[in-house]
């Protein structure tokens, strides 16, 4: 093996820790499908007994006491763990893959692998979501994101599924095919920013104070990918000085994004304006590295067939979405509500 003769100390540090990262990464797969493996396994059995010699479900319970007595120091065989077991390999009898369709509405299938996420991950989409395919939805976004075991039943709560790819674009219209899919996996619709309090009646400029003090989580709900640029960017066009209420940069796409905030229903300008916006990034930020930028207008309502027709007549690439948040209640209706302790006292008489 050859080393060249510039290599600085840095940079051979980087690349040891980058060979210790990825063994550690490969050794912690390996030692969860081994898991998983072991826990099929178990299930499996359960389900021959009870399904070939008829034996009931006590034997669960007389499974785990055995295995407490034998191993004691081993955790993870409770009944209740027995039983999810049991279950896991009721639902993937092709273990350790499952084949699941391309995408919805598709009918060319795919393999994944069962071993990208851990076993607790496996117990709450088993409990949570009952259909195959956005289970293993769920499974590949957790893998590719990251996502603990937390962050994905939030994000099964909000109902990413269905909300995932479904806005209202042109992207076919005005991007490449390459681009025109992977953009519109990008966008969802609606947004859910159950991460933010606000008392109505409100502006656009509280939801966009708000939207930043929470960045983090906002960056969560709008995907893996995107980069904050900022807020009120400023672009200067034909002496004139023109504020865009977000702007961020997606990695995969290799482009620009622009969102702009409307705390009301969906009105056909709204587009026209981001259409300007977007000739304008493009004019001025994006190099002929980059593909071309695109927006979404976030909308607290919308009508789908009147954003259709104000799409068709825009050059540039956008989508419209709904956005829901936690709203607070004003003071006034707070004050003619019963407290918590009012209604516990309620209920006690």
């Amino acid at each position: 093996m050859s080393i060249e003769k510039q290599l600085s100390p840095e940079k051979w540090f980087a690349n040891i820790q980058h060979k210790i990262e990825l063994a550690q990464h490969n050794t912690a797969l390996k030692v969860n499908q081994d898991l998983l493996q072991l826990y099929y396994e178990i299930g499996r059995s359960i389900i021959e007994v009870q399904e070939q010699l008829g034996w009931g479900s006590q034997i669960i319970d007389q499974l785990a006491a055995h295995i407490k007595e034998n191993f004691p120091e081993s955790t993870g065989f409770s009944v209740r763990n027995l039983k999810y077991m049991r279950a896991f390999a009721a639902a993937y009898p092709e273990f350790p893959i499952v084949q699941v369709p391309l995408a919805q509405n598709n009918k060319e299938l795919v393999q994944v692998s069962l071993a990208q996420i851990p076993w607790y991950h496996h117990i709450s989409l088993l409990t949570k979501v009952k259909d195959l395919a956005e289970r293993v939805f769920y499974l590949l976004e957790t893998a590719k994101n990251g996502w603990s075991r937390d962050t994905m039943l939030l994000q099964i709560k909000s109902d990413l599924y269905k909300r995932q790819g479904s806005a209202i674009t042109n992207f076919k219209d005005t991007l490449p095919p390459s681009q025109s899919d992977l953009a519109q996996q990008t966008i969802k619709d609606p947004y859910v920013f159950d991460f933010m309090s606000l008392t109505q009646p409100f502006k656009e400029k509280d939801l966009e104070v708000q939207l930043i003090n929470h960045v983090s989580k906002f960056l969560l709900e709008l995907g893996k990918g995107f980069a904050f640029i900022g807020k009120q960017y400023q672009l200067k066009m034909a002496e004139q000085d023109y504020y865009l209420d977000l702007l961020f940069y997606h990695v995969s796409l290799k482009c620009y994004v622009v969102i702009e905030l409307k705390n009301t229903r969906f009105i056909p300008e709204y587009a026209g304006k981001l259409n300007f916006y977007l000739s304008a990034v493009d004019d001025k930020l994006k190099t002929e590295y980059e593909q071309p930028s695109i927006g979404i207008l976030l909308c607290r309502d919308k009508n789908n067939l009147e954003v259709e027709f104000a799409l068709r007549g825009m050059s540039q690439p956008m989508g419209v979405s709904e956005f829901t948040l936690t709203e607070i209640l004003p003071e006034e209706l707070k004050s003619s509500l019963p407290t918590v302790e009012e209604i516990e006292n309620e209920l006690e008489k």
